[in-house]
């Protein structure tokens, strides 16, 4: 039953009457447009909220994993709107520019410095929470999935439809197809089949003036910038065409901790030198830290820290295949047959989270509630192993307060990813990478006046790590969102030489075409935030939206 306007036009007003008349003109004109584009559509009141709207705490929140944009101070966006259809997107975004509110695009909010739900000018949030929709073609190895869709559920329906295929996505089924990979997107497959983005094959975008495009009609160039390049630069992603991929019946896992006085460093360092060439079917990560945070098992005393690494696999084959190869390649390990378990893929991904594998797989993987943590992360990347007198200096960093709930991760490159061209997609960190770098530190509420102080650590270590990292320009991956590399202008214009700061350190040489790109498509610089890609000024200053 469609709403008449008059009466639609009361209910949107309705939600923001008591707003103040000096914080409700943005909206409220924004919101009026809404009432009135939408004259021919069904009653939108459900997907819009307010301050002022008993529901607009739970929707703001409820995507939110980093609990450190969401202190009082943290600027709150003035309107949510959660649409339904991608048709109902291009409304959304022309009241935006008529009104001269920022858009911000939340998928599921796996946001490691808030950019998909935070400004600091007036904006609104386009929560695609609503658009998630997951079907998969298992003769044609492919599927369509929403922009809003979660991880967790892409690979439930895909293991619905066949045990067989799979996905190079990510460990963490509450993270968010859209953000996800647009990134870049990385996973257990990824040494086998490359990133999540290296497997999109279509997409549908909404672009700044309100058209939804395919891959056909957008044209290769913005096709090539949203897979990896952060598609929040260009427009509203709202669909991926992913092509799946084989995956065996069965695969062995193994996660196995190894403490300072069992050889964790002299492993750490030898790992360096075997882990990239390993067999493309073989990944063997670590996550290095205190062993009570990395195990579960607390420390016999406060004075009596124990550190070690945490060396966890994933096998695309049986136990048989994988203890020769582990023996012949990374023998130091002294890796044995009951040290891994057989599994179907899909269990992995509840293994991964510490779930058992027993456990309802619709139950896990179609809930959305995310574990929610204060927390900073930065990351870096390596192209000459680290000696072990390095390795040596960040355990150093673990013995201190700040380092309690802490890990660093190396996580391996070659295979797949050696043999893809940094420039086939913005993801440009290929060949010559030996592995991913990245520390994180996460804290409670309890310690949340302390916020400064854990973001101090994440700093202390990053500077330690320079000498061990790629340089001129540093390297880190995009989807590990690190402010304090450089930022944009929140107002007005920002000038290439500025966003290259951190430009570079993302896309190296491929930060060129993203800005050209972006200068054809958004040249007035409409989908923005801290790091989005900037038009170039020439083209800004003459081109119509």
């Amino acid at each position: 039953m469609k709403t008449p306007i008059s009466a639609l036009s009361f209910i949107i007003l309705l939600i923001f009457s008591c707003s103040s008349a000096a914080s409700a003109d943005d909206h409220e004109d924004f919101l009026e447009c809404l009432s009135e584009e939408f004259r021919n559509h069904s009653s939108i009141s459900n997907l819009v909220y307010t301050p002022h709207n008993l529901s607009y705490s739970t929707a703001l929140l409820n995507s939110i994993w980093n609990l450190r944009f969401t202190s009082g101070s943290t600027p709150k966006p003035q309107v949510i709107i959660t649409p339904e259809h991608e048709s109902q997107i291009p409304t959304i975004i022309h009241c935006a520019k008529e009104n001269d509110m920022e858009i911000r695009i939340r998928s599921a909010g796996h946001d490691f410095e808030g950019l998909s739900f935070v400004s600091k000018v007036p904006f609104v949030i386009l929560d695609l929470i609503k658009i998630s929709e997951v079907t998969v073609d298992a003769k044609a190895k492919t599927a369509w999935v929403g922009a809003g869709a979660i991880l967790g559920e892409i690979y439930y329906r895909i293991a619905e439809k066949s045990p067989t295929l799979g996905f190079p996505a990510g460990f963490c089924p509450t993270v968010g197809a859209g953000g996800h990979i647009t990134g870049g997107g990385y996973g257990p497959l990824m040494r086998k089949y490359g990133l999540a983005a290296d497997n999109v094959i279509d997409a549908r975008i909404v672009d700044v003036k309100g058209r939804i495009l395919d891959r056909k009609s957008m044209g290769e160039d913005l096709f090539w910038a949203i897979r990896g390049g952060g598609g929040a630069s260009f427009g509203v992603i709202v669909a991926w065409k992913l092509q799946l991929v084989d995956v065996p019946e069965k695969i062995t896992v193994f996660r196995i901790h190894r403490t300072l006085q069992q050889n964790a460093t002299r492993l750490i360092h030898r790992w360096q030198y075997v882990a990239p060439r390993f067999d493309k079917d073989l990944l063997v990560y670590i996550e290095a830290g205190r062993t009570s945070y990395l195990t579960g098992r607390a420390d016999s005393s406060r004075r009596n820290i124990t550190l070690g690494a945490t060396f966890s696999s994933v096998f695309l084959g049986g136990v048989d295949r994988l203890l020769p190869l582990m023996q012949q390649s990374f023998p130091e390990f002294g890796l044995v047959r009951e040290d891994c378990t057989e599994m179907s893929w899909i269990q992995s991904v509840l293994y991964f989270q510490g779930i058992p594998i027993e456990s309802s797989l619709d139950k896990v993987l179609l809930n959305r509630t995310i574990a929610t943590l204060y927390m900073k992360g930065r990351s870096n990347y390596v192209q000459s192993p680290i000696p072990e007198k390095g390795i040596e200096g960040i355990w150093k960093f673990y013995y201190e307060s700040e380092a309690e709930d802490s890990a660093v991760t190396f996580f391996p490159y070659g295979g797949r990813m050696a043999e893809i061209p940094e420039s086939a997609i913005p993801f440009p960190h290929r060949a010559g990478n030996l592995f991913k770098l990245s520390h994180m530190v996460f804290w409670q509420a309890e310690k949340a006046r302390n916020t400064e102080r854990f973001i101090s650590w994440t700093t202390k270590v990053y500077r330690y790590l320079t000498p061990y990292v790629v340089n001129s320009p540093r390297a880190s991956y995009f989807n590990y969102r690190d402010l304090d590399i450089g930022v944009n202008n929140n107002e007005g214009k920002t000038s290439y030489a500025q966003a290259s700061i951190w430009g570079l350190k993302y896309f190296k040489g491929n930060f060129d075409r993203l800005v050209r790109v972006k200068t054809i498509v958004d040249p007035k610089n409409f989908f923005r935030n801290e790091q989005s890609i900037p038009p170039l000024h020439s083209r800004w200053t003459n081109e119509e939206n």
